[in-house]
């Protein structure tokens, strides 16, 4: 029987909060933060609304996930996020001792990848969780942002 609870069912909750982002002129990237199946947090980049350069979608929903659970450590809490975090939220991820991060694009500029960025070492990483679709999002925000321009 098909786990009504895999990777692709929590990303498509991570996608909503990256449309919710576009929707408010934001750069699309969404996240989400589960516990034993349970969203505890859902988040997506608020940078232009807050005026504030760390409000990112990841940054969002890290401190709703601490919130939620009274405490500072995500050591039980999978993140799922629409684009590969950045090397400040991958530092973030990193003091959070999140136990995995699954991603759907990669961002292979500006990614904690691509700049070597270290996660905590108990956390693990997929990448490429619905990755088509959160390009597409990305993608068709930028074309719009261009034309209005």
């Amino acid at each position: 029987m098909e786990n009504p609870f895999d990777d692709n069912y929590f990303m498509k909750r991570a996608l909503q909060e990256a449309e919710a982002a576009y929707e408010k002129g934001e750069v699309p990237v969404g996240a989400i933060i589960v516990v034993q199946h349970r969203i505890i947090a859902r988040a997506h980049n608020l940078t232009e609304q807050l005026n504030d350069v760390t409000a990112h979608a990841e940054m969002q929903a890290i401190t709703a996930a601490a919130n939620f659970l009274g405490g500072k450590y995500l050591s039980e809490c999978t993140m799922y996020v629409t684009l590969e975090p950045c090397q400040m939220c991958a530092g973030a991820l990193y003091w959070s001792q999140i136990s995995k991060i699954v991603y759907g694009a990669s961002d292979v500029d500006r990614g904690f990848l691509a700049v070597n960025a270290k996660l905590h070492p108990k956390t693990q990483v997929v990448g490429g969780v619905m990755d088509q679709e959160a390009m597409d999002l990305l993608k068709s925000f930028f074309i719009q942002k261009r034309n209005l321009n």
